[in-house]
């Protein structure tokens, strides 16, 4: 499931990752938000955390962040990553070296340096 935080305004989509992504969870939430920022403000922030009941994507999910993301990858300027599990982590810093935007990981219990971080 992704739930949209309040920490989101402007240029800054806050999102809170829980259980299994969905194909629904990105085509009417996800995606739909991080098109409107990105129409909106030109570049998104994401702050992307994950707690701990978090399991992963389903397969449709996952060809939805992948399909996406592509298409996308100069449109971020930064993405928080909070309390992923380390193979999240990994997989996220390798498609970092593709994108034009800073990628930084944070322990579960930095959200706060996270929020901070992202508004810089």
């Amino acid at each position: 499931m992704i739930e949209v935080m309040a920490e989101s305004s402007g240029n800054i989509l806050a999102v809170k990752a829980s259980a299994k992504l969905t194909d629904a969870d990105y085509k009417d939430t996800f995606i739909p938000k991080l098109e409107e920022v990105i129409v909106e403000h030109g570049k998104a922030r994401l702050l992307f955390a994950f707690d701990e009941s978090f399991e992963g994507w389903e397969p449709k999910a996952m060809w939805d962040d992948a399909s996406w993301g592509i298409r996308h990858l100069n449109d971020f300027e930064k993405i928080a990553m909070v309390g992923a599990k380390k193979w999240v982590e990994w997989g996220a810093k390798l498609d970092a070296h593709f994108m034009k935007g800073t990628l930084k990981t944070f322990d579960r219990d930095q959200l706060d340096s996270a929020r901070e971080w992202i508004k810089e």
